[in-house]
């Protein structure tokens, strides 16, 4: 096993790689079922659309909400060590791994609907349940170090940056090499990241005794964390409004759905090479400035976006670059101000995967929140998918850069106000 002490400023790169891998076949999961599994099991299995709808709509919301109690149960996992740990990580992955293939693969023919429905909740039950645990385990190991706000930053940075790259490969193997070779891929992904983890101590902050007695209290009992949530949920809503009507607007406002592919590069690509910007941001103006430079960055960049319209491709390209830039902020620095709650409260050491339950619960809620909101505001302003109404043509695009900017606009606010009730989180 390898310690580290989370005091050094310097975080060394083979900690980082060793500790934030395991994101990239995380993130690399995600994609497919999402974005992959809603078609295949509508037109390559023929599933009816009420059905299918409906399935996906219980076990996401049903996962999300399991999310807290999966937190509670990895801080006792935590508790009783590193062998524990490792198993019920191992076992996670391969039901993971399982649960992933098992949904490319019913046994059922397409005339059975109720069966072709049912293997697919129940391996999507299996498959995302066994990410969420992967997914809280792996987010609470990084924030047992505690630490400064630039280790924080570089500590969550590996992570993200790790998940960056699975974001783009999974939005190009499934493509080239099918589902079959990316559940492979999957596999190989969890077991080597699994390795690296694995390797690394379980870390106890040294802020925090192992010792420590007495129940854990609840985070919601924490303002701090619940100023924070707030702030990530509100952001988190204005950065998946976009990504749920990205497909509705470049293929009807831009009149270039040949483009998707390359914009996705472009922001995903330029928020990783941003990353190590925003973690130099935080040696020189600390963690909650930074985040707020990069909401009022990405307002900037996208702000011009309403404006655009058919034949502005490659305009739209240059805004995808800036705004992935300023993704960067959004990725690295919250969960180091996560950390920091956790830790300025106490609870470093015993009581991560209780917030960081709820913190995952958030982001998923992210998403239908951001398709309950836009999507009925477009219905009601005239606007349907495929058509060419002006007015409804402008109000998807109001919807897709308008909006998500009033809301990080708002989020800026809440943050700069929080900083003034917690000055931690400016510190350098």
């Amino acid at each position: 096993m390898v310690s580290h002490t989370a005091t050094a400023h310097h975080l060394p790169w083979r900690t980082g790689l060793a500790y934030g891998a395991l994101a990239a076949p995380l993130a690399f999961a995600s994609l497919p079922l999402y974005v992959n599994l809603p078609y295949h099991y509508a037109s390559v299995a023929g599933a009816p659309l009420a059905g299918l709808g409906a399935v996906l709509l219980a076990t996401r919301a049903f996962d999300a909400l399991l999310d807290p109690a999966i937190g509670r149960w990895v801080d006792r996992l935590l508790r009783q060590g590193v062998v524990c740990t490792a198993s019920a990580a191992i076992l996670a992955g391969l039901l993971m791994a399982l649960g992933f293939g098992a949904l490319w693969h019913p046994p059922f023919d397409t005339q059975n609907k109720m069966g072709l429905l049912g293997w697919l909740a129940c391996s999507l039950l299996v498959c995302t349940l066994a990410y969420s645990v992967l997914v809280i385990l792996h987010q609470a190991w990084g924030t047992r170090w505690g630490g400064e706000p630039a280790w924080r930053a570089r500590v969550t940075a590996w992570r993200e940056g790790a998940s960056l790259t699975g974001v783009l490969l999974a939005s190009m193997l499934p493509a080239w090499l099918g589902l079959d070779a990316t559940t492979g891929f999957l596999a190989l992904g969890l077991a080597l990241g699994l390795i690296g983890l694995l390797r690394l101590k379980t870390p106890v902050p040294q802020q925090q005794p192992q010792s420590v007695t007495g129940p854990a209290s609840s985070p919601w009992a924490n303002a701090g964390f619940r100023r924070l949530l707030a702030i990530f949920m509100i952001n988190g809503v204005a950065a998946a409004i976009p990504a749920t009507l990205l497909p509705f607007f470049v293929a009807d406002r831009l009149q270039a759905s040949e483009l998707q592919p390359v914009l996705l590069l472009c922001f995903f690509g330029a928020a990783a090479l941003g990353l190590p910007l925003w973690v130099k941001a935080v040696a020189r103006w600390g963690l909650a400035p930074s985040w707020r430079a990069g909401m009022l960055a990405s307002v900037l960049a996208f702000g011009f976006t309403p404006w655009l319209g058919e034949g502005d491709g490659m305009a739209f390209a240059v805004i995808c670059l800036a705004s992935g830039l300023a993704l960067g902020a959004d990725l690295a620095l919250p969960g180091a101000l996560l950390t920091g709650v956790i830790h300025e409260s106490g609870e470093g050491g015993r009581s991560e995967g209780r917030y960081l339950g709820w913190w995952t619960c958030a982001t998923k809620l992210n998403l239908a929140l951001a398709a309950g909101l836009a999507l009925p505001l477009l219905s009601a302003a005239g606007y349907r998918s495929g058509a060419s109404e002006p007015a409804g043509l402008q109000a998807l695009a109001w919807a897709y850069g308008g909006l998500p900017c009033l809301l990080k606009l708002a989020a800026a606010t809440l943050l700069w106000r929080a900083e003034r009730l917690h000055s931690s989180w400016r510190h350098i």
